[in-house]
């Protein structure tokens, strides 16, 4: 993913630029938490008439950045986008959705085809034939106290050749299904890990697993970073509960507007720090004033596993801690996360680097907030470094946004690439898209710009890149090309 667009950054609007288009227009509307409601341009209304506040109000518009939504056709697009179709409907037009090119057409149709064909060979997990065969795979995933009625309300089914668990993803609007999650496990020395895979690919995967199970009157919600600790939650404190696609990683802006109805949201995405500290920067979207944070600790595990330990579900979840707090606060307040962080320690001290266990001895980790500084001579092998270094963390799930001011991208990409598949790839062409497809799904993301470049302009492309992808780990290589050569001699 490249940011901003070849074309350059969508110009920027404030709120009250929306709000005040919006009154010129006669557009009724009203205040959201992360969006504003209006009535949709593309649901039937007659085009000489003017949008009625007696229509469902199903279109959203982020208020950060004033993309849109409708939630009853799916049309979606850039503020830019919405204005134009505002003056095709003052003209007399009927509104047109942006489309996508075909190409991408293409492939969503296709990913839709081989998750229908998945989802035909795949057998409800509670209906398999061989009892004994339910309970291993319960077993190995550790679901052995999951009921098969929870299984059968979430649509949970086994994929035996990919010895996977699936997990579907249906349509709100027509529960036709758009697309699957599968997760296996795989097991190194003692060590168990949960691999996924989606179709479509993470980037079009827009999906809160348990979304259709949500009534219309319901106004609280549990929002968990794991298909299984939804399953958890809904069973063992009866909540309505949903999961994030991407996990703790990150909260697509362009699902805030299935999250408004909730007059109050629990995030509890899992039991390490990291999680904790993706639902504080997720709260902060979804407005602080609504949400709850369950804490990480040693009797707060996540849902899973609390349900596994036999723990007062329910008790966790009420005492969940308000995310909004005044500008002053007594120590009362900061007790628990101070407590926190001294039975942590070695999560506090951040994510380690897989590939540098000196490093770690040096910098503990990465840790959002700190800034490092690389230096040395020319061709001394900094952005070599940097770029194993970077990478090292993304395939950890750190959210990465490259400005490579010296070298273009699709050289710095190269290197990466290579890196990443620890090979000469330009001998190995036929292993090329096998990998590029591996790449191709870390949170990894470019801004376009090179050689000198106005610092504002930078700064809200980051700004605008930490909102939209959840982004906690920046690289400027390199600040001498950013600021150009005459300039070093201001303090910047």
């Amino acid at each position: 993913d490249v940011l901003p667009s070849p074309d350059g950054p969508a110009p920027s609007v404030s709120i009250t630029e929306i709000r005040q288009y919006l009154r010129a227009q006669e557009i009724p509307f009203h205040d959201g938490y992360s969006c504003l409601h209006t009535p949709s341009l593309f649901t039937g209304n007659r085009e000489d008439q003017p949008l009625s506040a007696n229509a469902p109000f199903t279109l959203f518009i982020d208020k950060t950045t004033g993309s849109f939504l409708c939630t009853a056709t799916l049309a979606e697009g850039t503020w830019q986008d919405f204005q134009a179709n505002v003056e095709m409907r003052l003209c007399g037009i009927t509104p047109i959705p942006p489309a996508s090119s075909e190409e991408m057409e293409e492939e969503m149709r296709q990913a839709r085809e081989d998750a229908r064909c998945i989802w035909e060979r795949a057998l409800p997990l509670c209906e398999l034939l061989d009892e004994k065969e339910t309970k291993e795979i319960k077993a190995l995933f550790g679901i052995s106290q999951v009921t098969n009625a929870t299984l059968k309300r979430f649509s949970v089914r086994y994929l035996r050749t990919a010895r996977s668990l699936v997990f579907p993803w249906f349509s709100p609007q027509d529960a036709t299904l758009k697309g699957l999650k599968l997760v296996r496990v795989e097991k190194m020395g003692g060590t168990i890990t949960y691999v996924e895979e989606t179709i479509p690919r993470l980037d079009s995967y827009r999906n809160l697993f348990g979304l259709p199970l949500i009534g219309r009157r319901d106004t609280e919600l549990v929002l968990t970073g794991w298909e299984l600790d939804a399953l958890a939650l809904h069973q063992a404190a009866g909540m309505a509960s949903v999961a994030l696609p991407r996990g703790a990683s990150c909260l697509p802006p362009t699902l805030l507007p299935y999250l408004e109805q909730f007059k109050r949201i629990t995030l509890w995405l899992g039991e390490d720090l990291r999680s904790w500290e993706a639902a504080k920067l997720f709260a902060r979207k979804l407005s602080l004033k609504r949400c709850s944070l369950v804490r990480p600790g040693n009797l707060q595990p996540r849902p899973l596993e609390a349900l596994n330990q036999g723990l007062n579900v329910t008790k966790i979840l009420r005492s969940a801690l308000l995310a909004s707090h005044k500008s002053i606060i007594s120590f009362r307040q900061l007790r628990e996360e101070v407590f926190g962080e001294l039975v942590n320690t070695e999560q506090v001290s951040g994510v380690k680097w897989a590939r540098f266990p000196e490093l770690n001895k040096l910098l503990k980790g990465h840790r959002r907030g700190e800034l490092t500084i690389f230096t040395g001579p020319t061709g001394s092998g900094k952005t070599t470094f940097i770029s194993e270094y970077a990478l090292d963390l993304c395939m950890q799930g750190v959210c990465t946004l490259w400005g490579s001011f010296e070298i273009n991208n699709v050289r710095l990409a190269k290197i990466m690439l290579t890196q990443f598949a620890r090979r000469r790839l330009e001998d190995q062409l036929e292993l090329y898209d096998e990998w590029a497809d591996r790449f191709e799904e870390l949170p990894l993301y470019f801004m376009t710009f090179h050689g000198q470049q106005n610092i504002k302009t930078v700064i809200d492309t980051m700004q605008h890149a930490v909102y939209m992808y959840d982004i906690t780990h920046v690289v400027v290589d390199n600040l001498q090309f950013m600021m150009g050569h005459e300039h070093l001699s201001v303090d910047r």
